[in-house]
């Protein structure tokens, strides 16, 4: 092996925002992170859902989500509209050839 050709391998130390210190090898050195398994959610299991301004009930209400319109519930269909069961219940028919009777 050529002499120097690889890296220092050194202990380094690695800091984080919330305090946490944890002591490994790197060829980096010491250096800091803004979040660590300590305190990041995904790790943690603390999730927080940030609703600025309403922007979830905003989104339901545009794009009509169950939990927006009835609390769960199927809107009821207007009046003079076909129900869904009769329009599953009868194909659509498509260009072709004529059925002959």
């Amino acid at each position: 092996m050529k002499p120097e050709l690889h890296p220092v391998y050194a202990p380094s130390r690695i800091t984080c925002a919330c305090g946490n210190v944890v002591e490994t090898m790197s060829t980096r050195g010491s250096f800091s992170v803004e979040v660590c398994s300590n305190c990041h959610p995904f790790f943690t299991g603390k999730y927080k859902l940030l609703d600025t301004a309403g922007r979830v009930e905003k989104f339901r209400k545009k794009y009509g989500t169950k939990a927006a319109i009835g609390g769960g519930e199927a809107a009821a269909a207007p009046e003079g509209a076909a129900a869904p069961e009769a329009a599953a219940a009868a194909p659509a028919k498509k260009g072709g050839k004529k059925a002959e009777a």
